[in-house]
C-alpha cells in the first residue's frame, strides 16, 4: 500500500539512524518501527544481559564497599603530612 505520511523531524532522524545502523532501506526501517511500536512481531530480539564476574581469591579482608571512604582517609592523611611539612 502506498500512502503519504508527514513525519516529525525527530521521527525521521530515528528512521535514518536505524537505516544506517542496520543497513536497511527507508521502507524497511519505517515498517519495522511501526510493527514494534504498535505491538506487532519484533524482528530483532534483544540479547539477555549477563554480567561477567571474576573471583578475587580466597580470604579477601578488604571491604570493597568502603573503598571510597578508605581513599578519602588516605588523601586526608597525605594532606595533613604535606601541611605539617610547611611549618
Amino acid at each position: 500500500m502506498r500512502t503519504t505520511v508527514t513525519l516529525d523531524p525527530d521521527v525521521e532522524k530515528l528512521i535514518r539512524d536505524a537505516m544506517k545502523e542496520r543497513a536497511i532501506s527507508f521502507k524497511e526501517a519505517l515498517n519495522e518501527g511501526a510493527r514494534i511500536g504498535l505491538g506487532g512481531k519484533q524482528h530483532m530480539r534483544a540479547r539477555k544481559f549477563a554480567q561477567k564476574t571474576f573471583r578475587m581469591g580466597e580470604g579477601q579482608e578488604f571491604r570493597w564497599d568502603k573503598a571510597l571512604a578508605i581513599a578519602d582517609a588516605i588523601e586526608d592523611e597525605e594532606l595533613s603530612r604535606k601541611l605539617s611539612l610547611r611549618k
